[in-house]
Protein backbone atom coordinates (compact mmCIF):
# COMPACT_ATOMS: atom_id res chain seq x y z
CA UNK A 1 0.00 0.00 0.00
CA UNK A 2 1.27 3.17 -0.55
CA UNK A 3 0.10 7.13 -0.11
CA UNK A 4 0.06 9.89 -2.42
CA UNK A 5 1.00 13.61 -1.40
CA UNK A 6 -2.94 14.29 -0.83
CA UNK A 7 -3.10 11.30 2.06
CA UNK A 8 -5.05 8.39 -0.63
CA UNK A 9 -4.12 5.32 -0.48
CA UNK A 10 -3.33 2.34 -2.91
CA UNK A 11 -3.14 -0.71 -3.41
CA UNK A 12 0.32 -2.21 -4.49
CA UNK A 13 0.85 -5.22 -6.54
CA UNK A 14 -2.44 -7.11 -6.43
CA UNK A 15 -2.59 -7.24 -10.22
CA UNK A 16 0.53 -9.28 -10.50
CA UNK A 17 -0.98 -12.12 -9.18
CA UNK A 18 -1.31 -12.75 -13.16
CA UNK A 19 1.18 -12.81 -15.68
CA UNK A 20 0.57 -12.14 -19.68
CA UNK A 21 3.08 -13.64 -21.41
CA UNK A 22 2.79 -13.90 -24.72
CA UNK A 23 -0.69 -12.21 -24.65
CA UNK A 24 -2.05 -15.28 -22.63
CA UNK A 25 -3.21 -14.47 -19.34
CA UNK A 26 -1.42 -16.77 -16.95
CA UNK A 27 -3.34 -16.81 -13.52
CA UNK A 28 -0.36 -17.45 -10.70
CA UNK A 29 -2.64 -19.27 -7.99
CA UNK A 30 -3.83 -22.03 -10.70
CA UNK A 31 0.19 -23.24 -11.71
CA UNK A 32 0.90 -22.59 -7.91
CA UNK A 33 -2.13 -25.08 -7.19
CA UNK A 34 -0.55 -27.55 -9.61
CA UNK A 35 2.64 -27.47 -7.85
CA UNK A 36 1.57 -27.75 -4.50
CA UNK A 37 0.61 -31.24 -5.53
CA UNK A 38 3.76 -32.64 -6.79
CA UNK A 39 4.69 -35.00 -4.10
CA UNK A 40 8.54 -32.95 -3.91
CA UNK A 41 7.27 -29.51 -3.37
CA UNK A 42 6.33 -28.19 -0.08
CA UNK A 43 5.45 -24.61 -0.94
CA UNK A 44 5.63 -22.87 -3.72
CA UNK A 45 5.23 -19.47 -5.89
CA UNK A 46 4.71 -17.93 -9.00
CA UNK A 47 5.96 -14.96 -10.10
CA UNK A 48 6.76 -13.30 -13.83
CA UNK A 49 10.05 -11.88 -15.05
CA UNK A 50 11.16 -9.99 -17.86
CA UNK A 51 11.56 -12.01 -21.08
CA UNK A 52 12.58 -10.87 -24.51
CA UNK A 53 10.54 -12.47 -26.88
CA UNK A 54 6.99 -12.73 -24.87
CA UNK A 55 7.12 -9.50 -22.52
CA UNK A 56 7.25 -11.69 -19.10
CA UNK A 57 7.97 -15.83 -18.33
CA UNK A 58 6.84 -17.58 -15.63
CA UNK A 59 9.41 -18.57 -12.72
CA UNK A 60 8.23 -21.27 -9.89
CA UNK A 61 10.12 -20.55 -7.03
CA UNK A 62 10.07 -24.12 -5.05
CA UNK A 63 10.92 -25.13 -1.80
CA UNK A 64 11.36 -28.83 -1.93
CA UNK A 65 10.01 -31.15 1.15
CA UNK A 66 13.25 -32.55 1.19
CA UNK A 67 15.90 -30.58 0.50
CA UNK A 68 18.73 -33.15 -0.04
CA UNK A 69 16.69 -34.47 -2.93
CA UNK A 70 14.57 -32.05 -4.38
CA UNK A 71 12.85 -32.56 -7.78
CA UNK A 72 14.54 -31.42 -10.68
CA UNK A 73 13.31 -28.25 -12.97
CA UNK A 74 12.81 -31.23 -15.68
CA UNK A 75 10.39 -33.28 -13.74
CA UNK A 76 8.60 -30.33 -12.54
CA UNK A 77 8.30 -29.15 -16.02
CA UNK A 78 6.68 -32.61 -17.29
CA UNK A 79 4.14 -32.38 -13.80
CA UNK A 80 3.10 -28.81 -14.79
CA UNK A 81 2.63 -30.28 -18.76
CA UNK A 82 0.46 -32.64 -17.98
CA UNK A 83 -2.04 -30.81 -16.56
CA UNK A 84 -0.99 -26.95 -17.65
CA UNK A 85 -1.94 -25.20 -21.13
CA UNK A 86 1.89 -25.26 -22.37
CA UNK A 87 2.22 -21.51 -22.01
CA UNK A 88 1.08 -21.58 -18.25
CA UNK A 89 4.28 -24.14 -17.51
CA UNK A 90 7.01 -21.90 -15.58
CA UNK A 91 9.79 -21.76 -17.88
CA UNK A 92 12.42 -20.89 -15.41
CA UNK A 93 12.82 -22.42 -11.97
CA UNK A 94 14.52 -21.59 -8.91
CA UNK A 95 15.25 -23.91 -5.65
CA UNK A 96 15.20 -22.81 -2.54
CA UNK A 97 15.06 -23.63 1.34
CA UNK A 98 12.25 -21.87 1.95
CA UNK A 99 9.92 -19.01 0.22
CA UNK A 100 9.92 -15.49 2.51
CA UNK A 101 7.25 -14.52 4.49
CA UNK A 102 5.90 -11.17 6.15
CA UNK A 103 4.76 -11.14 9.62
CA UNK A 104 1.55 -12.32 8.86
CA UNK A 105 2.71 -15.72 6.60
CA UNK A 106 2.02 -14.10 3.34
CA UNK A 107 4.55 -14.86 0.24
CA UNK A 108 6.31 -11.76 -0.15
CA UNK A 109 6.29 -11.88 -4.07
CA UNK A 110 8.12 -8.31 -4.24
CA UNK A 111 11.00 -9.47 -2.64
CA UNK A 112 10.80 -12.52 -5.03
CA UNK A 113 10.69 -10.44 -7.90
CA UNK A 114 13.47 -8.02 -7.01
CA UNK A 115 15.54 -10.79 -6.61
CA UNK A 116 15.07 -12.91 -9.51
CA UNK A 117 14.70 -10.24 -12.24
CA UNK A 118 17.74 -8.20 -11.10
CA UNK A 119 17.85 -6.29 -14.26
CA UNK A 120 18.34 -9.84 -16.51
CA UNK A 121 16.15 -11.01 -19.09
CA UNK A 122 15.04 -14.98 -19.62
CA UNK A 123 16.23 -15.07 -23.13
CA UNK A 124 16.90 -18.64 -23.34
CA UNK A 125 14.66 -20.55 -20.92
CA UNK A 126 15.94 -23.61 -18.89
CA UNK A 127 13.95 -26.51 -19.87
Amino acid sequence: MRQDDEGYFYVVDRKKDMIITGGENVYCAEVEDVLAGHPGVAEVALIGVPEARYGEAPLAVVAPRDPAAPPTPAELTTWCRERLAHYKCPREWSIVPALPRNPSGKVLKTQLRTEHSAGALVSDPAV
